[in-house]
């Protein structure tokens, strides 16, 4: 399993990449101004050059520190930098705050723009 081991009176705690990918995916859909967690758009000579997919939302654990990378679609309009600082700064919070594993930093890519569907 990989993710942090963390070792408590009477056991152990492990928490797996994969919980704080979920933790990660839902602190940047909290962020206004983020459509959605998107994978990039990869075109059929990207697939076959790389066997395995791009995933939304990456995260690497070394020496009890996280990496995250987090593909983003945001609201037309949207001031893109600003947005991206807040989901690195709710990333970050979330990840610490339910895990106690540091995060080094976490990585944004704009993967598109979408405008509103008129209601």
């Amino acid at each position: 399993m990989d993710g942090i081991k963390s070792h408590y009176t009477g056991g152990s705690l492990q928490i797996s990449s994969e919980v704080v990918e979920k933790i990660a995916w839902h602190a940047a859909e909290e962020v206004e101004g983020v459509k959605r967690v998107s994978a990039p758009q990869t075109t059929t000579k990207a697939l076959l050059d790389k066997l395995t997919p791009t995933k939304p939302v990456r995260v690497e654990i070394k020496s009890d520190v996280a990496d995250i990378e987090v593909a983003l679609v945001v609201d037309y309009g949207t001031k893109i930098p600003e947005v991206s600082e807040k989901v690195q700064q709710n990333v970050k919070d979330s990840v610490q705050n339910m895990t106690s594993i540091s995060v080094a930093k976490v990585d944004v890519v704009i993967t598109g723009v979408e405008a509103a569907q008129p209601q």
